[in-house]
């Protein structure tokens, strides 16, 4: 035990010390975060509870929905969380730097694989259970429990977390243990394949539609049948479910102590299972994780062809660099991969607005249409900030240690930030467009909201990305372990409501004058001049807005560059 807690002490003595030494601006971005933190539980709070006694209104299928309701929230929590500690077991467990310390030490290896577990859970399942609390809460509230039943949710909800860490270790260990290191390309490509696989499966088996459409059924029965569909008895989420649902209702839940004792053996069999191959296929897994990868020359001559024909029109100096940043993109599997996801986030999201049952609204159907195409640019600006800043916010910080090679280059900072500005701007411009363009057309908009959806969220796409590199020429860190943890501290959090904010006021600015020419033309009625008069101000002042928001995050982030000393 003291080995073990020596082993941990590292990660404890860092974050002391980032909280000691973080100074005033690192207290100020502490409290910033903590009340952030406090709105969206609070918010959470309120709209589950307002959800909650809605379902209570509902006679004879009101506490059915609400448990089935609880079922969705543990299955999906459930289905990220193994997913977070696959991740999260990846590099605790066999990529991380310290490791070639900690086995050269005479320590045993289930103590180094016990301290990597922990350290394993605690990542993988701090923020997705946090954040999840306040749904729970909720619950507690409205069914006006006791204590018993926050009890009853904490030691469950832990249950529930150390079987899904437990699951995602074991898989982690037997596809290193399976495929060879040098092939991580593929285990990484498995890994989102296995995850979009799992979210389809997930979808499909908690089947969401049928909660909103109790017309499809041709009676309460099979409605509230359909209801109880995702419920299978080999699930941990059904025992975990049932308990906390028991102590809501105590009407309900007599008997539940078989769940308990069944959801806490297997979170702890988990444990010694994992033990046990961990002594079979750890360290032999962590040497396969040290072995050079392999390389295909057809591979290599392909993405050489693809950055120089990129790189090309930037010129020497900032063509070397984007030349530099595709070919360790694409050599990256942690970071081509995601362009899978990306995919299926494109699919999915389009495929959501050609599924709306627009037809049984009360709401006019062309005005419906049009009005859902307006709003669904601040939703294809959000889609865009997100995923700007998982690939534009970090491109300052991706060149980690060896900033200083171009700093101390001839090349100047404003053409360096530029150039990468440029790199993304034409994914980003497609992403948007096609967000926008694919769901206006299943949508079925007038041409004119066609035109302008595509106009605006074309000079939007030029803002947003220019806020992103802005902001991370800004907030840079050139010293981590992952890419991907850059946009996650405050940096990142400051950009994306930058953002939100710039789209939400565009969108605002907007919204009168389409009004205006929608209900001319709805009406056929002209427009007078006064009104093209406040049309064409309100256009040009959002035009004016998105200039400024492309230009000055560019201009401070130059200067901000200039003046980091690392």
């Amino acid at each position: 035990m003291k080995t073990l807690c020596l082993l941990l002490s590292p990660r404890l003595i860092g974050i002391k010390n980032r909280l000691i030494r973080s100074g005033n601006s690192g207290k100020k971005k502490t409290i910033l975060m903590g009340l952030l933190g406090i709105a969206f539980w609070v918010g959470m709070f309120l709209i589950s509870c307002r959800v909650l006694k809605y379902f209570q209104s509902i006679e004879m299928i009101g506490d059915l929905l609400a448990r089935h309701l609880l079922t969705m929230l543990l299955l999906t929590i459930f289905s990220l969380l193994i997913f977070s500690s696959v991740i999260s077991a990846l590099s605790n467990l066999f990529l991380s730097d310290d490791l070639e310390l900690c086995l050269s030490t005479p320590v045993s290896i289930e103590e180094i694989f016990l301290s990597r577990v922990i350290l394993t859970f605690i990542n993988s399942t701090w923020m997705i259970l946090i954040f999840s609390m306040p749904v729970f809460f909720a619950y507690g509230y409205v069914y006006a429990s006791g204590a018993g039943f926050y009890f009853t949710f904490l030691h469950m909800i832990v249950a529930m977390a150390m079987i899904a860490s437990g699951v995602g270790i074991f898989l982690t260990m037997a596809l290193v243990h399976i495929i060879p290191a040098q092939r991580t390309r593929d285990i990484i490509l498995l890994l989102s394949i296995v995850m979009v696989i799992a979210l389809y499966f997930l979808f499909r088996f908690l089947r969401p539609e049928r909660l909103v459409d109790p017309e499809a059924f041709f009676s309460v029965v099979q409605y509230m049948g359909a209801l109880k569909a995702p419920d299978s008895p080999y699930l941990p989420t059904r025992w975990i479910g049932k308990v906390i649902w028991g102590s809501l209702r105590p009407s309900v839940g007599q008997g539940c102590f078989f769940e308990i004792a069944l959801s806490w053996t297997t979170a702890l069999s988990v444990m010694v299972i994992n033990t046990w191959m961990a002594n079979l296929v750890y360290f032999s897994g962590f040497s396969k994780s040290r072995e050079a990868r392999k390389r295909r020359l057809g591979g290599k001559r392909v993405l050489a062809f693809l950055a120089g024909a990129c790189a090309r029109p930037f010129g020497d100096e900032v063509g070397a660099v984007i030349s530099k940043d595709i070919k360790v993109f694409f050599r990256d599997n942690t970071q081509w991969t995601q362009l899978l996801l990306l995919g299926a986030l494109v699919i999915v999201y389009v495929y959501n607005f050609s599924v709306l049952p627009l037809h049984k609204s009360p709401i006019p159907l062309d005005f419906l249409q049009n009005e859902l195409a307006f709003l669904n640019m601040g939703l294809a600006g959000f889609v865009l900030s997100a995923v700007c800043a998982r690939f534009v916010f970090t491109a300052v910080s991706a060149e980690g240690k060896a900033y200083w090679i171009i700093r101390t280059s001839p090349l100047n900072i404003k053409r360096y930030l530029w150039g990468k500005y440029l790199l993304f701007l034409s994914p980003m411009l497609l992403l948007g467009e096609a967000l926008v363009v694919l769901t206006n057309y299943y949508l079925n908009v007038t041409s004119f909201m066609m035109v302008l959806s595509a106009a605006t969220m074309f000079l939007l796409t030029f803002s947003i990305v220019s806020m992103a590199m802005g902001f991370g020429a800004i907030y840079p860190r050139f010293q981590h372990e992952n890419i991907a943890q850059v946009s996650m501290g405050f940096g990142g959090l400051s950009y994306m409501i930058a953002s939100a904010v710039l789209t939400g006021v565009v969108i605002l600015i907007e919204a009168w004058p389409v009004y205006m020419i929608f209900m001319a033309q709805k009406k056929g009625v002209e427009i007078s001049m006064g009104q093209w008069g406040f049309i064409v101000a309100s256009f040009a002042l959002a035009l004016a807005i998105l200039a400024a928001a492309v230009f000055k995050p560019m201009k401070k982030g130059f200067e901000a560059l200039e003046r980091y000393e690392g």
